[in-house]
C-alpha cells in the first residue's frame, strides 16, 4: 500500500499561518495526502511557538509539528512541550530537557515514527545527533518500518551525512532551518527520500523570512535590530513523498512552491 506524505519548511509568523490557511486543503486534496508534517518554530512572531498558535496550526490539518533551536524563544510553551505528543523537540537535546523528541502516530492502522534532530555544525553544541538517531531509528523500528527525520541544521554538508548515514533505514530525511529550498530531493540508494533543506511557508519577498529593511540594518550595522516578519509575496513550499508502508521504502520525492494572492 503506498501513502503520500506532505512534509513543509519552518512557518513563518502570522503571514506563514495565513497562506498555510488558504492553500492547504486545496494542496492535500489534489496531492491525495495522508499524513502532514511542518516545522513550527518560527510560528510566533518568527521566533518561537505559542499553545495559542501551535492549536491554530494543528487546526488548520497538520499532524505533527517538529522544530529546533528557536521552539525555547516564547516561555508559553514549555510546559505544553512534555504533554503535546504532537509537537516534538530535537531529540539529541541533553537529558532532563523538556518536551519528546520523537513519536509513533497511527492512522487508518498505518504507523508512522517521527524523529527530530538537530544539527551541531555553526550551532550550539548538543548531543550528537548520529548516535542518538541511531538509538531512537532502532527503538522505532520495533515497530514500524516508516520513519522520517526531521533534520534541523545549518550546514549542507552535514545534513547530507546524516541523509547517508541513515539511508536505507528511514523512510525520508528532510532537512529545515534555513529558509531556503534546496534542489536536490532524490531517493537515495537504499530507499530513502532526501532533501537538504524544504524551504519555508510566510513571506519569500524577504531575507530568510524577516522583513528585507531590518535584516539589510542588522547585518550592515552590526547592531540589534528587531526583525519583523517579511509580509510580501506569501508562498508555500515543501515536499511531497510516496512511501511503500509495508517496506518504508520511499517511492518518489518532489518539490512543492506554490503561491497566494492574498495580502496581509
Amino acid at each position: 500500500m503506498n501513502r503520500k506524505v506532505l512534509f513543509l519548511g519552518d512557518i513563518i509568523g502570522k503571514p506563514g499561518r495565513r497562506v498555510l490557511k488558504e492553500l492547504l486543503p486545496k494542496i492535500k486534496e489534489e496531492e491525495d495526502i495522508f499524513f502532514t508534517i511542518a516545522n513550527g518554530e518560527n510560528g510566533a512572531g518568527g521566533f518561537g511557538l505559542t499553545k495559542q498558535i501551535m492549536d491554530e496550526i494543528f487546526g488548520l490539518g497538520i499532524d505533527c509539528l517538529t522544530s529546533g533551536n528557536h521552539i525555547w524563544d516564547k516561555k508559553d510553551i514549555i510546559p505544553h512541550l512534555g504533554t503535546e505528543l504532537r509537537l516534538l523537540r530535537p531529540a539529541n537535546y541533553p537529558a532532563g530537557v523538556e518536551g519528546f523528541g520523537y513519536n509513533i502516530y497511527e492512522k487508518e492502522g498505518i504507523k508512522i515514527g517521527v524523529i527530530n534532530l538537530q544539527g551541531r555544525v555553526f550551532m550550539k553544541p548538543i548531543d550528537c545527533p548520529f548516535r542518538i538517531g541511531d538509538i531512537i531509528v532502532e527503538e522505532l523500528g520495533r515497530e514500524t518500518k516508516n520513519i522520517i527525520i526531521d533534520f534541523h541544521a545549518e550546514a549542507t554538508a552535514e545534513k547530507q551525512a546524516l541523509g547517508y548515514y541513515f539511508t536505507g533505514r528511514v523512510t525520508a530525511v528532510i532537512g529545515t532551518h534555513t529558509h531556503v529550498p534546496t534542489a536536490d530531493e532524490r531517493i537515495l540508494e537504499g530507499g530513502t527520500a532526501y532533501i537538504t533543506d524544504v524551504g519555508m511557508v510566510g513571506g519569500y519577498d524577504s531575507i530568510i523570512g524577516n522583513r528585507i529593511e531590518d535584516a539589510l540594518a542588522k547585518i550592515i550595522l552590526q547592531k540589534p535590530t528587531h526583525l519583523n516578519v517579511g509580509e510580501r509575496d506569501l508562498r508555500i513550499f515543501g515536499v511531497v513523498f510516496e512511501f511503500d508502508t509495508e517496506t518504508g521504502k520511499a517511492l518518489s520525492i518532489k518539490r512543492l512552491g506554490t503561491g497566494s494572492t492574498l495580502d496581509i
